[in-house]
């Protein structure tokens, strides 16, 4: 068989480094799939908000923000982080809204201060800080969401190898007499 894509059964198996390197990618994918559509809720949110009622800017994206993280909630939980521990969701739902809170202080804050310390008002600069104002905070919560509210379980890996002496075959090698041949010249 030629070198093409394909592995083929006597690939070697990839590092430690590779897959770790994998997991987060395919994490990060997943948190920028569910944060892509929370990210809408809260636009599309606030700027409805915003357009039918009286309210001021930086209180129509409070009541965005939370609509928006309760979407989350759910997209985390039963899609990016579904194979993550949860036996705790009374302490893993207290965490979300307590990192949730700080990201809607962090997000609203810079909108706060382009409105009413700058003076950045517009419908169009209202928008931008917004955003500005999501992904910064999008990066706390990224950190604090997978650091402390949906731990990792222990590594399959882990387990595995910590748990393979116990196979029938590690069984019967240790059972066996090791013979040391030395080679004498």
């Amino acid at each position: 068989m030629g070198k093409g894509g394909s592995r083929g059964a006597h690939a070697a198996p990839r590092s430690v480094v590779r897959q770790r390197i994998d997991r987060l990618t395919r994490e990060l994918a997943k948190f920028g799939v569910v944060g892509g559509l929370g990210l809408g809720v809260n636009l599309l949110v606030f700027n409805l908000v915003r357009s039918t009622t009286d309210l001021q800017v930086v209180r129509a994206s409070v009541i965005a923000t939370v609509v928006a993280i309760v979407s989350n909630y759910i997209g985390f939980r039963y899609f990016t982080y579904r194979d993550r521990d949860k036996s705790g969701r009374t302490k893993e739902l207290s965490l979300f809204l307590l990192f949730s809170a700080i990201g809607l202080v962090i997000e609203n804050g810079i909108l706060y201060v382009a409105t009413y310390g700058l003076d950045l008002d517009s419908a169009l600069q209202s928008n931008f800080f917004k955003f500005l104002g999501i992904g910064i905070a999008t990066l706390f919560r990224f950190w604090s969401y997978r650091t402390w509210v949906f731990r990792s379980l222990p590594a399959r890996e882990a387990v595995a190898s910590a748990e393979s002496f116990l196979t029938p075959e590690a069984l019967l090698a240790e059972d066996r007499p090791t013979r040391q041949f030395t080679r004498v010249r």
